[in-house]
């Protein structure tokens, strides 16, 4: 009898402890599980950001390779596989990539004249990445879902600069440098300039004084002179 209870009680003791090692081995493959369905959601991403540039980058070549100045967009997604503007074959996409998270076609963004400016993916999960993005995808930080990232082409805009008007009594071709006065105004170490009408005072040469010395005794001279000392 004492040997029958004892038996059972290693059994028991062995059930628990295969129970324990199950419960261990399945806590670690949980763990292992979701490990790689975040790897493999991060590696889905990347493909994600890789092929919507691919699009975006294909839409702009098809833009800027619009004969004229009129840019247009392709009026739909397949011709950037065959632009038919083009007589020959011109290629702006290899192939049409599919959206990595749902594994079906981008959705299309349409521009202003109705044809393809972008690509989108069609996916409302959350992302895991939400920061740290490269300059060109910057505009995706803290989106909620991934349909939020909109790669969308932005047509360049050709900057005119205005010609600057030259400052007030600058010279014409002389640029004004802040601090210095303008050219008209510029005069010569210690002169005196004033404002003066034609005809007016300063417009008669002014009566020359003849020099002399300090102490000097100036005499007159009845050839009309002055002879200094006295001395004719």
């Amino acid at each position: 009898m004492l040997l029958r209870q004892a038996g059972f009680r290693q059994a028991g003791f062995t059930y628990l402890t295969v129970m324990f090692i199950v419960a261990i081995l399945l806590g670690g493959l949980a763990i292992v599980g979701e490990t790689w369905e975040t790897s493999a959601r991060r590696e889905k991403e990347a493909e994600l950001l890789f092929i919507g540039n691919q699009y975006r980058r294909a839409i702009g070549l098809y833009y800027l390779a619009t004969p004229g100045v009129i840019k247009t967009y392709p009026r739909q997604i397949e011709d950037l596989l065959k632009d038919p503007r083009q007589p020959g074959t011109m290629r702006h996409l290899r192939k049409l990539f599919p959206d990595p998270m749902t594994g079906k076609p981008f959705v299309v963004i349409k521009g202003a004249d109705g044809g393809v400016q972008g690509v989108a993916s069609a996916s409302d999960v959350a992302p895991l990445k939400v920061a740290n993005f490269r300059v060109r995808d910057a505009i995706f930080e803290g989106a909620q879902k991934y349909s939020e990232w909109k790669f969308i082409h932005t047509p360049p805009i050709a900057a005119t600069a205005a010609p600057a008007k030259p400052a007030a009594g600058t010279a014409a071709g002389t640029a004004a440098v802040p601090g210095n006065p303008p050219a008209d105004s510029i005069q010569a170490p210690g002169a005196n300039f004033a404002p003066n009408p034609p005809g007016g005072p300063m417009q008669q040469p002014a009566p020359t004084e003849p020099i002399r010395a300090p102490g000097a005794n100036i005499q007159q001279n009845p050839l009309g002179g002055r002879v200094p000392g006295g001395q004719r």
